[in-house]
């Protein structure tokens, strides 16, 4: 898979881009805050329909434009999937809304028609690395369920319905058991809720049980190499709702114990997801909060037994993320068939000389890398002799001749 053209309008400090992409490596290159990041964002954008830099929609839309009573952002890109042609559009429309207000509606089209973009996810895929997402690794948990939910959007075709629907069914839980704490009530009325949560919820218990399982695989294969064989990284998986029943008398497992959830059948995590909820039934509606559920999973980073989030040095957070993004990677390749577009931003100026050397190893695999960076001396001569480079000035990005 990889990018033919990209179009964009008044996204960020971009207020106009129309330009054609190579099939191979293009280093973006300027100084800080000249827009280079933003090319990035917003070719993810089109991925996943969401922002890295921010869960607010709104704010990149070009500061400027959004000044206008009526303003519009409009990312458009043509690319090849295999054999076939598509072109995917996103609009982030901010209209008048009361009075001197504004809303911001989004429209999605996929090949010319609208869709919703949780129906359209998966079709484009790309992996980003920028170094804000240290937070994946230290960052809270909502953080690592984004990282999982992101990836695993773009790559199984039902799942982010399947998490937009499980959301609003926690809605409308939370809701209901906050009337019955508040005004009492029939508690059998959480019956549905209950069925509607369970259904999905184990669905995605299922998924993510074998995502965890299937990246680490990938992951602790390129962070061994990393290292130099000195470090093992382990991922762990750890469910609120935990499917895998505890040995009797045993209260729980260290952090560092590999837990083997891969046997588990989609009726069993549902089976006993609607059990637990019922035998929590009266906590939660005195708290007026469902407590457990993928809403409040977590993932853990273990390297040599040690949470890499409580013990790891600097070196390796990094190496850590490195290894789980270049693992997204192949995973992704893997499940779908196709390699996703890398976009890498600033990322050789994080890493030490033979860390440069086994990014461009690994990233030398797949159709289309994008990097930016502040200094073509982080990358070899015969890197950048192969590679197209952009210059990046004030929002305007001009192709080298």
């Amino acid at each position: 898979m990889y990018l033919k053209h990209l179009s964009l309008t008044n996204f960020r400090s971009l207020t106009r881009l129309d330009i054609e992409l190579p099939r191979r490596v293009v280093l973006l290159v300027g100084s800080n805050a000249q827009g280079k990041t933003s090319v990035l964002e917003a070719i993810y954008f089109l991925a996943a329909f969401t922002s890295l830099q921010t869960h607010v929609d709104r704010q990149i839309v070009n500061f400027h434009e959004a000044k206008n009573p009526l303003a519009v952002t409009r990312l458009t890109a043509d690319y090849q999937r295999g054999k076939i042609k598509q072109r995917i559009e996103a609009r982030l429309i901010l209209e008048p809304s009361g009075v001197n207000g504004q809303r911001l509606r989004k429209e999605i089209l996929q090949n010319g028609v609208k869709k919703q973009a949780s129906d359209v996810m998966g079709n484009f895929n790309a992996v980003i690395f920028v170094p804000q997402m240290s937070q994946i690794i230290e960052g809270e948990p909502d953080e690592r369920r984004r990282y999982l939910n992101l990836a695993l959007a773009q790559t199984v075709p039902t799942y982010a319905r399947l998490l937009s629907d499980y959301h609003q069914a926690l809605t409308q839980r939370n809701a209901l058991l906050k009337a019955l704490y508040e005004r009492s009530g029939d508690a059998n009325q959480l019956q549905v809720w209950d069925e509607a949560l369970v259904r999905l919820g184990a669905q995605i218990i299922l998924h993510r049980i074998q995502a965890v399982q299937e990246i680490e695989r990938f992951a602790s294969r390129i962070h061994h190499e990393l290292t130099r064989g000195t470090e093992v990284l382990r991922l762990a998986y750890e469910p609120s709702y935990d499917p895998l029943p505890k040995p009797e008398m045993q209260l729980g497992l260290k952090l560092d114990t590999p837990i083997d959830r891969s046997g588990l059948k989609l009726g069993e995590i549902q089976d006993g997801f609607l059990s637990r909820l019922k035998s929590l039934r009266s906590e939660e509606i005195s708290r007026g909060v469902t407590t457990i559920g993928p809403h409040r999973d977590d993932l853990r980073f273990i390297i040599n037994r040690a949470d890499v989030s409580d013990y790891g040095s600097r070196g390796q957070m990094r190496t850590t993320l490195l290894a789980l993004k270049l693992a997204e990677v192949e995973w992704m390749q893997e499940r779908t068939g196709e390699w996703p577009v890398i976009l890498l931003d600033e990322v050789m100026a994080e890493l030490d000389i033979n860390r440069r050397a086994d990014l461009l190893k690994y990233v030398g695999k797949s159709e289309q890398v994008l990097f930016t960076t502040t200094d073509l001396s982080l990358f070899t001569p015969e890197f950048v002799e192969q590679a197209e480079i952009w210059d990046v000035s004030g929002g305007v990005v001009t192709p080298r001749k």
